[in-house]
C-alpha cells in the first residue's frame, strides 16, 4: 500500500487541478494489487489532502490552496492543562513516549528488536478470523452486552486465575492497559505515592503519570520484588498501592521467588494496600519452563490483590480483550469506572474471544508459540553470547518474549540505541523502564516480533557494528 500510495503520489502532476484519476479498477490491472490496497493508497492521499474522494464519481486531484489559513495561538493551553501543579497536587504529566518505542514500527528493512507484540507469523490469525466470523453469527452478539462481561468469558478468566475467584468477581476489559488505567484510577487518588518495581514497564508508568500519581521505585532481583525494601517503601511513603508482574517480570523477566509470595501479600495487607498483579504473560509460557506458580491473587483471600490479565499478547494486538478481578468493596469502584470510561466492551469482540479459547485450535496455538518462543530465546542468547560478550545477560527467562542486558559501564544509551538503527536495527534503551535515576545503562531486546531465527542472527550481528561504533 505505502508503495503504490508513492507511485500514485509522483504522478499527480500529469492531472490537472481537479482532474479525475484512472478509476480503481484501471489501477488494479495496472499496477497488479488488490482493490483494497488501491482503496487504501487512496485513502492514505486523501489524508495527505492530495486527492478527494466523491461517492459514485471516483478520485479527483484537488484544487490548489488560494489562502494561508490563519494560524491560531495555542499557548494558552499550557497554563491550562498545568492548572492542577500546585504545591500539594503531582502535575498530570501524559507522555505517551516508553510506549511508543514498542508501538511504532521500524522503517523497511530494519530488524525489529523492539516490538512488544508476536510477529504476524505467531498469530492465530486463521483461528482468530474464524471465532470472530462464528461470533458475528451468534444470536444477540451485536446487541448491548452485559457491562461487567459475558457471563461465559467471567467464568473462563476465572477459572484461569483459580483459587477462590468466582466469575462475579472478574469484569472482562479492553486489554490490559486499559484494566491498569482503571485499577490506577480506582486505587489512588492524585498526588498518591504508588509503589511500582525497579525497573518496570513503561506504559504503567505513563498511566501513573497521567492519573498524577508519584510511581516509587522498589528494586528487584531474579527472584523478584525485594521484600525488605517494599516494607521499607511502604513505611516511607505512606503507599496503599503497589503495581507487580509476578510471572516473566517487563523487563527483567524475573519470577517472582516462592518464599516471597506470601511475604509480599503479608506486607501489603499489613500497609492496608492493594497489590495491583499485572498477569501479562502468563500464556507466552517456553517450552522449557515447566509448572507455573498460580497468580497471586489466587492465593489472596482477604481481597489485597486486584489482578489483570490478557489475552492480548498470546493473540494480537489488535485482541483487545483481558479482565479485572476483584474481591470486596474495591470491585464496586472499579466497576463504576469502567463503566464510565467504556461502557462495555464490544460484544462481538467477546463473542469471538470464547470461540476462540473454546476452539481445538487455540491449545495447538499455545503450543506451537510455546517451542518456538524457547528456539527464538535460545537462538539470541546463543548469538549475544558469541558476538556481543559484554554485554550482561543478568538473567535468562522462561517465559516471555525479550531479554534485558546491561551495557558496560558509561555507555551511551541513546548513542547505541541510534547507532543500532543506523546499522539496520531497532532495539528499546533501557531509561523509560525507571522512574528515578537508572542504575546502569540497559537495552531490552524482543525476539518475538521478528520473522524468524535468521533475523533474530542478523540482528545481533547488526547490534554488534552499532557497538563497535559507539563502545
Amino acid at each position: 500500500m505505502g508503495e503504490l500510495a508513492k507511485q500514485l503520489r509522483d504522478e499527480l502532476d500529469r492531472y490537472s487541478p481537479g482532474g479525475k484519476l484512472p478509476s480503481s479498477r484501471v489501477l488494479v490491472e495496472r499496477f497488479r494489487v488488490s482493490p483494497v490496497t488501491v482503496s487504501r493508497a487512496l485513502a492514505q492521499l486523501v489524508a495527505e489532502g492530495l486527492v478527494v474522494t466523491r461517492p459514485g464519481a471516483g478520485a479527483f486531484r484537488t484544487q490548489p490552496r488560494t489562502a494561508t489559513a490563519a494560524v491560531g495561538d495555542t499557548s494558552w493551553q499550557e497554563v491550562s492543562l498545568s492548572a492542577d501543579a500546585t504545591a500539594e497536587a503531582v502535575p498530570r504529566t501524559v507522555d505517551a513516549s516508553g510506549v511508543l518505542v514498542s508501538l511504532s514500527a521500524p522503517p523497511p528493512g530494519v530488524i525489529e528488536f523492539n516490538g512488544g507484540y508476536l510477529h504476524a507469523s505467531l498469530q492465530p490469525e486463521r483461528a482468530m478470523a474464524a471465532a470472530l466470523a462464528r461470533a458475528g453469527r451468534r444470536p444477540g452478539a451485536w446487541s448491548r452486552p452485559p457491562v461487567d462481561g459475558v457471563a461465559e468469558l467471567r467464568e473462563w478468566f476465572a477459572r484461569g486465575i483459580g483459587g477462590a475467584i468466582s466469575a462475579a468477581e472478574v469484569l472482562i476489559t479492553a486489554g490490559g492497559q486499559s484494566a491498569l488505567t482503571t485499577a490506577l484510577r480506582a486505587l489512588a487518588p492524585p498526588g498518591a505515592p504508588v509503589l511500582v518495581e525497579s525497573p518496570t514497564y513503561p506504559g504503567m508508568l505513563a498511566i501513573a503519570r497521567a492519573a498524577g500519581l508519584r510511581p516509587v521505585p522498589v528494586p528487584v532481583d531474579s527472584g523478584g520484588v525485594k521484600p525488605r525494601l517494599l516494607a521499607d517503601a511502604f513505611r516511607a511513603t505512606g503507599a496503599r498501592v503497589f503495581v507487580c508482574q509476578p510471572l516473566f517480570q517487563n523487563p527483567t523477566g524475573a519470577v517472582l521467588a516462592p518464599e516471597r509470595r506470601g511475604e509480599v501479600l503479608g506486607i501489603a495487607r499489613a500497609a492496608g494496600a492493594f497489590v495491583v498483579e499485572d498477569d501479562f504473560v502468563r500464556r507466552l509460557v517456553h517450552a522449557d519452563a515447566g509448572p507455573l506458580p498460580r497468580p497471586l491473587a489466587a492465593d489472596d483471600p482477604d481481597g489485597v490483590v486486584v489482578h489483570v490479565c490478557s489475552l492480548t499478547k498470546a493473540t494480537s494486538p489488535s485482541f483487545r480483550v483481558g479482565a479485572l478481578a476483584a474481591r470486596g468493596p474495591v470491585l464496586e469502584r472499579l466497576r463504576a469506572i469502567q463503566v464510565v470510561d467504556t461502557f462495555f466492551v464490544p460484544g462481538p469482540m467477546q463473542e469471538a474471544a470464547l470461540e476462540l479459547v473454546g476452539s481445538p485450535a487455540w491449545p495447538r496455538h499455545l503450543r506451537s508459540v510455546s517451542a518456538e518462543l524457547k528456539n527464538r530465546r535460545d537462538t539470541m542468547t546463543a548469538a549475544l553470547s558469541l558476538h556481543l560478550p559484554e554485554l550482561v545477560l543478568p538473567h535468562i527467562p522462561s517465559g516471555g518474549y525479550h531479554l534485558w542486558l546491561r551495557l558496560p559501564d558509561g555507555t551511551d544509551e541513546a548513542a547505541l540505541v541510534a547507532g543500532a538503527l543506523r546499522a539496520g536495527v531497532s532495539v528499546t534503551p533501557g531509561r523509560p523502564y525507571f522512574c528515578a535515576e537508572p542504575p546502569a545503562a540497559h537495552l531490552r531486546l524482543s525476539f518475538a516480533g521478528v520473522a524468524g531465527t535468521a533475523e533474530i542472527t542478523e540482528g545481533v550481528r547488526r547490534l554488534r557494528t552499532a557497538c563497535d561504533e559507539v563502545l
